[in-house]
């Protein structure tokens, strides 16, 4: 569950696929792309007096345009995403050439040329190719161990020998990879340094961690599949820190006791390539360390050192300077996340930022001038704006103005920004300001014509809770809109900490099904959503289920005020946390909702993966309260709604046993329910099993609500 925004877009997906010609037909204005030609200079496409599309090279300070004669190509980066390679393609840095996946083998292929040259021939699949940073190289792992090539003389090197089924090179065990590198990596657990001359890597040994079977049933006699699953309470992988040389083929091991039951992750480079940080966090999730690791030694030297009563996350962003003077952290030292800017012994140069709201991330860093550029949500929560910082700390500024969600397009010497922006009433702009954030001019603004017959109004709202908390919502209403009818709800919810999703940005007006089909539709994020800082997560350390129902129950009573609500009819959906959402407000919020899909759903926590579950509720031996207060097996006596479960047969994420034992439970008691089952669907499903099931929803929810 680690990328908790993966399942976000499967509640809302209604409001993508029901997306209507007729709404996108109502929006006025002239849309175009805004590139940065150089400091001064933007390119953008015009249309001249026949129509026809012209690349004009405009200048930033004056607004005068003239036609562009230069390159004015697409970046072949940009054509490799869409060519007919094939698999997975990796870009060389320079944009020339391109990694081609084939057949389970590699080819390079080159772009001036079209011309594929076959790196290798082999049975077993070469996975994940990287380029070295020089572009000479590529890194890749097969049969769990580590290769390199010479892209040059096709020359192919090995740099580990003992991978099995067991111990993984360079590959990420399953925890790992959904937990904690998290599916981007594509389980790749391999890093080259700035020179290219090494790649760090992490060994992974799971001779230790629990199997979990998963069997399809699409074939006459079964076909088991096998993960190395450790739930909570159970051993973890164990890990080790490899650095490779690649000339000289020498591996180096990282001098951390492997006895310690902790994780080994996220390392990071220094610019000249002669130390790496790399972090180290306890099995508790809530010390972490940081190490420079001597990658010709292995010698470690503890360089940072941070420990919270809750939890800590590792630090997947931190940015290294390129003068090799250090390195910028984005941490919850307070309750908010802050940058923060160390040397490479771990000493603290400044404090680059103390704002009581949340820092995104950094957009760039000037080092020659020593500004550093970044985003924030603040200072709104539900908004999201861009700074800047000195690197000594001074020079606070921010860069954008207007409520709403904006994003910066910086030109390449800072001198000017071009922010696009929109928020719930004002469906977009996009400007030209200067380095201080001065409005220069304004470039394009959408306009929006609603017409109540044809689109969705949506309001963005705070909810009271009674202990104090604003809770950000929003709200759709059907189309035709009549606040003297009565309407059923449907909470569409995720609902797992740190994952909040209300943004104040424009939602186009067009109506997704529950709008079409008389159902409001709300979104709200508790106070553990992120949206209230270190402060508001901490709630539910040691406590999942409570109080993000004790929030979402405090927005069904908000509802229940308004003379267009209907509260015997409360519907609930959601998938993965969503799904547990949905089994939980069913179960121990049966006072609250009346109606609930649930999708691959959690149902009782001992039943996930540690590195999550431990990270909020520590093990079932140090929390067993908390451990049975957030099982929806134990509320299920409760149930008198109508709730509807939904799983896939192989998911290895959210394994089917959660259901199942629900089901179990459900039955034993003598509780209805319904249950629907997807052959060979994982977390999640595509094709005409997607299409089965939008249509079983759509048809579930007009029947309970309407009788249709």
């Amino acid at each position: 569950m680690k990328t908790l925004n993966t399942f976000r877009p499967l509640i809302l997906l209604a409001v993508t696929l029901f997306l209507t010609v007729s709404a996108l037909g109502q929006f006025r204005g002239r849309g175009f792309q805004t590139t940065w030609l150089d400091d001064t200079h933007y390119l953008e496409m015009q249309k001249d007096k026949s129509g026809k599309d012209v690349m004009m090279s405009v200048d930033a300070a004056t607004g005068k345009a003239k036609q562009y004669k230069g390159d004015a190509k697409e970046p072949r980066s940009s054509r490799a995403e869409r060519s007919e390679l094939g698999g997975f393609v990796a870009n060389s840095p320079d944009g020339t050439t391109a990694i081609q996946n084939k057949d389970n083998d590699l080819y390079l292929y080159n772009y001036s040329t079209s011309y594929s040259k076959r790196l290798t021939a082999t049975v077993e699949p070469e996975m994940n190719p990287r380029y070295s940073p020089d572009g000479s190289r590529i890194a890749f792992t097969r049969a769990n161990d580590l290769y390199v090539v010479d892209l040059d003389s096709g020359l192919e090197r090995r740099l580990t020998y003992d991978g099995t089924d067991l111990i993984y090179n360079g590959w990420a065990s399953w925890v790992y990879y959904e937990e904690i590198l998290g599916r981007g990596s594509r389980y790749a657990a391999f890093w080259w340094s700035p020179d290219s001359k090494k790649v760090s890597f992490l060994r992974f040994d799971d001779s230790t961690v629990p199997l979990f079977i998963l069997m399809r049933a699409d074939s006459l006699h079964g076909a088991p599949e096998y993960t190395r699953y450790p739930k909570p309470g159970d051993p973890n992988p164990m890990v080790k820190l490899g650095i490779a040389n690649v000339e000289s083929l020498k591996v180096s091991w990282a001098k951390f006791d492997e006895n310690i039951d902790q994780y080994i992750a996220w390392p990071f480079w220094k610019a000249d390539s002669k130390e790496m940080l790399i972090q180290v966090l306890n099995r508790d999730q809530n010390h972490m360390q940081f190490f420079m690791v001597n990658p010709e030694t292995g010698d470690v030297k503890k360089i940072y050192n941070e420990q919270r009563k809750t939890w800590i996350d590792f630090f997947e962003d931190i940015y290294v300077l390129k003068n090799n003077t250090g390195f910028i952290l984005k941490s919850y030292k307070t309750d908010w996340e802050n940058l923060y800017y160390y040397d490479w012994d771990g000493n603290l140069k400044a404090q680059l930022t103390d704002v009581k709201w949340r820092v995104s991330g950094i957009t760039r860093v000037d080092e020659e001038k020593g500004i550093v550029y970044f985003t924030g949500r603040g200072p709104e929560s539900t908004e999201n704006h861009a700074f800047r910082v000195n690197l000594d700390g001074t020079g606070f500024v921010q860069l954008t103005e207007g409520a709403g969600t904006h994003s910066i397009n910086l030109s390449p010497g800072g001198s000017y920004l071009i922010d696009t922006w929109s928020s719930t009433t004002v469906p977009g702009r996009k400007e030209l300001r200067d380095k201080d954030g001065k409005l220069v001019r304004l470039l394009h603004e959408t306009t929006f014509e609603f017409d109540p017959t044809k689109h969705a109004k949506t309001d963005y709202v705070r909810i009271p809770s009674t202990d104090g908390f604003q809770l950000p919502a929003l709200i759709t209403y059907p189309v035709n809109f009549d606040p003297n009818k009565k309407y059923p709800v449907v909470f569409t919810i995720y609902g797992g900490p740190d994952a909040g999703g209300i943004r104040n940005s424009f939602s186009g007006g067009a109506a997704n099904w529950y709008a079409q089909n008389d159902i409001i539709t709300i979104n709200v994020d508790h106070r553990a959503s992120g949206q209230f800082g270190k402060a508001g997560l901490d709630y539910m350390w040691r406590n999942l289920g409570k109080w993000e129902m004790i929030d979402y129950g405090e927005a069904v009573k908000w509802l229940r005020t308004k003379p267009y609500v209907d509260a015997t009819r409360m519907g609930i959906t959601g998938g993965s946390y969503g799904g547990y959402t949905t089994c939980m407000a069913l179960t121990a919020g049966a006072d609250y909702w009346t109606h609930g899909i649930a999708n691959y759903s959690v149902t009782d926590w001992r039943l996930y993966d540690n590195v999550y579950t431990e990270r909020f509720m520590d093990t079932p031996q140090q929390n067993p309260e908390g451990y049975e207060a957030g099982s929806a097996m134990n509320h299920a006596d409760r149930l008198v709604g109508k709730l509807f479960i939904v799983h896939g047969e192989m998911d290895d994420n959210v394994h089917m046993q959660n259901s199942l034992q629900l089901i179990s439970r459900l039955q034993d008691i003598g509780k209805t329910f319904e249950f629907m089952i997807y052959p060979n669907g994982r977390h999640g499903w595509g094709g005409a099993k997607a299409t089965h099931f939008r249509n079983l929803q759509n048809e579930w929810w007009l029947r309970e609500f309407f009788g249709k």
